[in-house]
């Protein structure tokens, strides 16, 4: 089930928005609703429940989006990537980065809940 929003967003918002659409091939809905996603997922790991702290501390990239960063890191090695490619190399490097950041806090939450033994005992 799905609910259409209306929106009026700042032009500066607009403008990044419409830019990474183009950049990324997508559609301006498909980037605000990852927006949107980010910015829920994005909650404090402190204040989320157990279940959860521990769905994350278990957290990996989409296989589509794993297979385009194989791709395009070959590319890279290679010398062959085009404009669109570095950037589309540039974002999913930060959602593979940031995706590690999270689940290394989810871990750290998880032992100091007693969900997960310490490594180092």
């Amino acid at each position: 089930m799905t609910q259409t929003v209306t929106l009026q967003l700042p032009e500066a918002l607009a403008q990044q928005a419409k830019e990474i659409a183009a950049f990324t091939h997508r559609q301006l809905e498909d980037v605000l609703l990852e927006w949107i996603n980010y910015a829920i997922t994005e909650l404090p790991i402190e204040s989320l429940p157990d279940e959860q702290v521990l769905a994350l501390c278990n957290l990996q990239m989409d296989s589509q989006e794993q297979e385009n960063l194989s791709d395009l890191l070959v590319l890279n090695r290679e010398g062959q990537l085009g404009e669109d490619q570095v950037y589309q190399l540039d974002v999913l490097m930060q959602v593979y980065r940031q995706g590690l950041v999270r689940k290394a806090k989810a871990l750290k939450v998880a032992v100091s809940r007693g969900l997960k033994p310490a490594l180092n005992q």
